[in-house]
């Protein structure tokens, strides 16, 4: 993965560095003290990841990543705590606090690492499981335990065969996840695996007991 650290503490950096260049799949090709030089190399560069202080003079980590239309993964690095809820709002991969260790700062890279491999799984390769973000955790869910997925208000969630799990992720976003010859998304509110579709009609679908809807734009939907 290709990474890049923003704080505003040139020490704070220093470690991120050593911390890196101990994990083989991450490679830190730049850091930055100003989070405006950042996005200039943003715009001009891939990047997959970036180690992110939130506490920074001109502009916050938060209001920063805010500011990006498609954001990297991140990792937030920070002294302080109170930020945490929201970071997790905003998907954050891990929230480290400082002053953090290698064998911690490596178990938010390994979280980083499952969602990178993941997402760029071709669409032919199988896929068995997605992540999928759950509080403050990433949640490993075998596809085959899913029985039907729904949006609700600002959540998404995610019916298994013994629990549900709910996740700020969109059902757009989750639906980039899933592979298509598996799943199908019928409604604008619900997903569903083909399999354990029971019987359907041209209004729902059925499954097991569970009946669904077919909206209006998705009528054209195939099961086979």
């Amino acid at each position: 993965m290709i990474a890049i650290a923003i704080d505003d503490e040139p020490i704070a950096l220093d470690v991120i560095r050593s911390h890196a260049s101990k994990v083989p799949f991450v490679e830190l090709t730049d850091t930055f003290t100003d989070a405006f030089a950042a996005i200039s190399y943003l715009q001009q560069n891939k990047v997959d990841l970036i180690f992110l202080d939130i506490k920074m003079p001109d502009i916050s980590g938060i209001d920063f990543l805010k500011s990006l239309s498609k954001p990297p993964m991140v990792i937030f690095t920070t002294a302080y705590t109170e930020h945490a809820v929201q970071s997790f709002e905003l998907d954050a991969i891990d929230y480290l606090l400082k002053p953090f260790s290698l064998s911690r700062f490596l178990k938010a890279c390994n979280k980083a690492q499952e969602l990178f491999t993941l997402r760029g799984q071709k669409a032919e390769d199988k896929v068995d499981y997605i992540f999928i973000k759950d509080g403050y955790e990433q949640i490993k869910v075998e596809l085959e335990d899913i029985q039907y997925i729904e949006a609700s208000g600002n959540y998404t969630q995610i019916q298994l065969k013994d629990k549900l799990i709910s996740s700020r992720i969109t059902i757009n976003e989750l639906a980039e996840l899933l592979p298509k010859a598996e799943f199908v998304r019928c409604h604008r509110a619900y997903i569903v695996p083909k399999n354990k579709v029971t019987k359907f009609d041209r209004n729902q679908i059925w499954i097991g007991d569970k009946i669904i809807p077919i909206g209006p734009s998705y009528g054209n939907i195939q099961l086979s």
